[in-house]
């Protein structure tokens, strides 16, 4: 991968868990990073928690902006049932998303949350691709 171009895109999603809500949080979070495995977009999930302060944290990669929307459309129930253990403190997005993936950065039910976005500067990555990407650069 060349160090000056990449369409790929980082989230990561800061969550305030709900008090309370410690154990739904933990199945809706497993079963949607299930979801995503078998069925999402993303090149890489991941998330973590801080029970003592009552944070998660999710980082997702994704390819370009297409596979945000294909991920949206997929998820968007699963979405749904993580948000009812939790709030979103803050979100940041790495890389250049299109005009229209910033412009939909909102709550299931539709309030807006903070996010920063931060361009790209430079950089690498090693993740293996599929035999179809390796076909359609």
């Amino acid at each position: 991968m060349e160090s000056t171009k990449s369409s790929t895109i980082l989230f990561r999603n800061t969550m305030r868990i709900t008090d309370g809500h410690l154990d739904g949080f933990r199945r809706a979070i497993a079963q949607a990073v299930a979801f995503a495995h078998e069925h999402g977009p993303q090149l890489m999930v991941e998330v973590f928690i801080d029970e003592e302060r009552m944070l998660a944290h999710s980082f997702q990669l994704y390819r370009d902006s297409d596979a945000i929307r294909t991920h949206w459309r997929l998820s968007d129930p699963y979405i749904r049932e993580v948000m009812e253990h939790c709030t979103v403190q803050h979100f940041e997005i790495f890389g250049a998303p299109d005009h229209d993936i910033v412009a939909a950065l909102k709550t299931p039910g539709g309030e807006s949350f903070p996010f920063t976005v931060s361009p790209r500067l430079a950089g690498f990555h090693r993740l293996e691709t599929s035999r179809t990407d390796e076909l359609h650069p």
